[in-house]
């Protein structure tokens, strides 16, 4: 029995390729009989890699406080402010997507 390597799983979701559309990729050449194409999504990949990098880390006594102010009923949110930041985060995005 011959199986080729071609065939896509029945109900499987179709590729770019299979709409008529090329997916964006990157070629990088290394040895001569090499070739590796790296998809867009890896790019984004990488992009959002180096942004978790970057985050700072968790300050766990500022968790422990905000944790105890809850459990007290002390801990007041302000919903514009929660709107705001998420607001800045999407016009972020957004801008980081140019």
């Amino acid at each position: 029995m011959k199986i080729e390597g071609t065939m896509k799983p029945s109900g499987s979701a179709p590729t770019g390729e299979a709409r008529g559309k090329r997916p964006a990729s990157t070629t990088i050449a290394g040895d001569a009989n090499e070739k590796v194409e790296l998809s867009s999504l890896s790019s984004s990949l990488n992009k959002a890699e180096a942004a978790m990098a970057s985050a700072p880390e968790i300050d766990r006594a500022r968790v422990d406080e905000i944790r105890q102010a809850i459990s007290e009923g002390r801990f007041k949110i302000d919903a514009n402010r929660v709107a705001d930041g998420l607001i800045e985060s999407v016009r972020q995005m957004l801008g980081a997507q140019k």
